[in-house]
């Protein structure tokens, strides 16, 4: 039977159906599911670059388009096997798949997992300082970089010092063994991933201040007294916070060594006061301080010098201009003068950098005699000058103060209280010298506008610095006028005088004692005279008579007698005619004179006169 053509033709179609369908289920297999890999990480920084990759593992496709999916949405751009995030930010974070299809043919991957990306702000790390950022000299110092952040756990370290990369090292702390000024600055970190290429930000900086702190010493009210006044030793440490202790020394300039005050604990405190200065207080001081937390002791601080001079110098040191302000380019003099003896002094002078210096070796300098003469003044010439003898005695300081612009005339030597006090502001370039100007006392305006300011009756409210401030010319120096107590004053100059009287007193009272006892000794009638041996005495009597003695006497007495026979011993002689009239004991008038004699304490003569009766006269010593 045969088939009409158009059933044929339909079988045919079945039978290639049926072939194809039989061919294709024969090789089917599951479909491949899509792998997404982040790189460098799932979670990054901001800023960082991140590859998304699609990797699809099936046999029999070769090549495959992709597609990228963002949150379950196609929002991806690309049908690229990797798509390249660039510079990501916090809009990229999210939930990453992909899919692949055929190149050329129709089959389909399935979607593949969802893979988070996170992205955050990059960390900043901190950078602490240890055991302060504020360091002394000498100590050791910890710089430590922290980083907080999630995912990384191994950093390596860049340190900066400035801004620059300095610091050789790659660790996490960073120390820095006994530490001078020149490790002072700023330091910042970064870290950046061990086994990774993330890195953090750079850090704040963080400021590293290393400093000496030094003790500074100065002297209230000045470093010149006299005996008696009191003055206080002021030693401090700037700029620092406090816990220090102090210690004063002495220093002696020419051996460059520093002696330890046995009582240097009663200025812990910063201040060290003498309540009445003596002679034995002049001398070069300095102080130190130090501290427990952190340990640390400063160097010796700057010297000052305190002199204390007596109430009545041997010498005085006199200032030509007789002021203690110069100007510079002019000449100046200053002389010891001493009653008895000005040769044999010098003029020397002390520096604020402690050096001791002869007139003779400075500049422009001269020493004739007890005279120092300047011939032309520069700045340098200002400083302490004094007297020093030969054998070393110092007097009188005077602080001599070298200035090119205004000065102020003020006395060389303290004032004492009630006198009349005048001061002037100078200027040697103005006709005349006197300047119409503002003076001050401590800082404190006490006239204005004047070309001088009188105190009439000075008192001890008067004694401080004084300086002059012109509005165009400048300010003069600070001169400091010390007021001396009017009482102790005219104790002192009076003190020689009720010497004097005393021991003038004190003679004349022994004197009339002596006259008084000899006197009585004359009324009595009998005189006696010994040494201090009981030996009887030298003497020489007229008519050839005298008296035993004992050699080698240590004290002599002279005096000279007159023996008068009385009516008593008229009458023992009448009866008494053939018996020699005895010379032992007789009524006299004595007069007593004294001299020195060599190799004695006190010499005395005697000598005796005796009247006998002239027809007794064969009585030996008569």
């Amino acid at each position: 039977m045969c088939l009409s053509s158009k059933t044929a033709h339909l079988i045919i179609c079945i039978i290639i159906l049926l072939h194809y369908f039989i061919v294709n289920c024969c090789h089917c297999t599951e479909r491949p599911k899509p792998t997404v890999i982040i790189k460098p990480a799932q979670h990054v920084f901001r800023g960082e670059t991140v590859t998304l990759r699609c990797d699809i593992y099936s046999e029999g496709v070769t090549s495959w388009s992709y597609s990228w999916y963002k949150d379950g949405s196609f929002s991806v751009f690309s049908d690229q096997q990797g798509h390249t995030l660039w510079s990501v930010t916090e809009s990229d974070a999210g939930k990453y798949t992909c899919r692949g299809s055929e190149t050329e043919g129709s089959r389909w991957s399935e979607k593949s997992d969802a893979v988070t990306l996170r992205v955050s702000e990059r960390p900043k790390p901190t950078v602490t300082i240890k055991p302060a950022q504020h360091v002394f000299r000498g100590e050791t110092v910890t710089l430590r970089c922290d980083i907080y952040s999630e995912g990384v756990t191994s950093w390596r370290y860049s340190w900066y010092k400035d801004g620059s990369f300095s610091v050789s090292s790659d660790k996490q702390e960073h120390t820095l063994w006994s530490v001078t000024e020149s490790d002072a600055g700023k330091y910042t970190c970064r870290g950046s991933e061990t086994e990774g290429s993330r890195r953090s930000q750079k850090s704040d900086a963080v400021t590293l201040r290393v400093s000496a702190p030094r003790a500074v010493l100065s002297v209230s009210p000045l470093n010149w007294l006299t005996e008696g006044d009191p003055v206080t030793l002021i030693c401090e440490v700037h700029s620092f916070s406090t816990g220090w202790t102090f210690s004063w020394f002495t220093l002696t300039v020419s051996a460059g060594h520093y002696d330890l005050l046995s009582d240097s604990s009663r200025g812990a405190g910063g201040n060290y006061t003498v309540s009445s200065a003596a002679l034995k207080h002049t001398g070069v001081y300095a102080c130190r301080a130090e501290r427990e937390k952190p340990v640390y002791k400063t160097q010796h601080s700057n010297t000052q010098l305190l002199w204390v001079s007596g109430v009545c110098p041997p010498v005085s040191l006199i200032v030509s201009p007789s002021r203690t302000q110069h100007f510079t380019s002019a000449s100046l003099s200053l002389s010891c003068e001493d009653q008895s003896n000005s040769t044999g002094w010098r003029v020397r002078r002390y520096t604020d950098d402690g050096r001791l210096e002869d007139c003779s070796s400075l500049r422009r300098g001269s020493q004739t005699g007890s005279t120092c003469t300047f011939s032309s003044t520069i700045t340098s010439h200002t400083g302490v000058y004094w007297c020093e003898s030969e054998s070393g005695e110092k007097h009188h300081p005077v602080n001599i103060t070298v200035h090119s612009g205004v000065i102020l005339e003020s006395p060389v030597h303290p004032v004492t209280e009630g006198d009349h006090l005048i001061l002037r502001c100078l200027y040697r370039h103005t006709t005349p010298a006197n300047l119409r100007a503002d003076f001050y006392k401590d800082g404190s305006l006490i006239q204005n506008q004047t070309t001088e300011t009188t105190i009439t009756t000075v008192s001890k409210s008067h004694e401080g610095f004084y300086y002059c401030k012109h509005p165009t010319r400048g300010e003069s120096p600070k001169s400091w006028i010390s007021v001396r107590d009017k009482t102790s004053t005219d104790s002192r100059s009076y003190k020689p005088m009720i010497i004097g009287v005393t021991a003038g007193l004190t003679v004349t009272f022994l004197i009339i004692v002596f006259l008084v006892l000899l006197w009585r000794c004359r009324n009595k009638g009998t005189a006696h005279i010994y040494d201090s041996t009981d030996a009887a005495i030298y003497a020489t009597v007229d008519n050839d008579i005298s008296t035993d003695g004992v050699s080698e006497l240590s004290e002599l007495t002279y005096a000279e007698i007159e023996l008068k026979s009385t009516k008593k011993q008229k009458k023992k002689k009448e009866n008494k005619e053939n018996k020699p009239e005895s010379c032992e004991s007789f009524y006299s008038e004595l007069t007593l004179q004294t001299d020195r004699g060599a190799g004695s304490s006190e010499v005395t003569y005697a000598q005796v006169k005796k009247k006998c009766p002239e027809e007794k006269r064969s009585v030996p010593g008569c």
